[in-house]
């Protein structure tokens, strides 16, 4: 690089970050409107701790303003395979996806479950539920079995059936 490029480069450093210095401004927040937004939403640390999602209020036909889901189903859907191992549970999206497990009195079966919570309100269509099942081959692998549609349908109707029972609780609770 010659002399006049490298003296070229250098002043166009200096000159950006002299630019740069005078902008600082202690407060980030610059606009009043902004000033009151920060206040209102809060930290993510809040007044009761960690949350998610701010300080937003549920509408009265909404539970639980901190998840993506209705609250009463999550919990109520965690409970209820609570008993399997649980490889990803996404509370925004609303998608709990077990392993394989394998019951104890049926050592050459396995089951595993995912789960779609789909609403924010407790509505009986707001949970959706695909059970897969395998049996073992002789040979020791595993080959997919048919599952009766009614199987998915049970396990939607133990999620609900445990959502109400949370959302009982905490209305007695009030």
């Amino acid at each position: 690089m010659s002399m006049p490029a490298r003296w070229a480069s250098l002043t166009l450093i200096a000159l950006t970050l002299a630019a740069c210095a005078g902008t600082r401004n202690p407060d980030p927040v610059s606009t009043q409107a902004e000033r009151e937004n920060r206040e209102r939403v809060g930290s993510i640390f809040g007044p009761d701790g960690l949350t998610f999602g701010g300080s937003r209020r549920a509408r009265p036909d909404e539970e639980g303003s901190g998840l993506g889901v209705n609250s009463f189903l999550w919990r109520a859907a965690l409970d209820t395979v609570s008993f399997m191992p649980v490889v990803s549970a996404d509370p925004f999206g609303g998608t709990i996806i077990t392993d394989w497990f394998t019951p104890g009195d049926q050592p050459n079966e396995r089951v595993k479950v995912n789960l779609y919570i789909l609403d924010r309100q407790l509505r009986s269509d707001g949970v959706r539920a695909a059970v897969f099942r395998q049996a073992r081959e002789a040979s020791g692998g595993w080959r997919d079995v048919p599952v009766a549609r009614e199987t998915n349908t049970q396990m939607e109707n133990a999620i609900l059936a445990r959502a109400r029972e949370l959302r009982i609780a905490q209305n007695a609770s009030r």
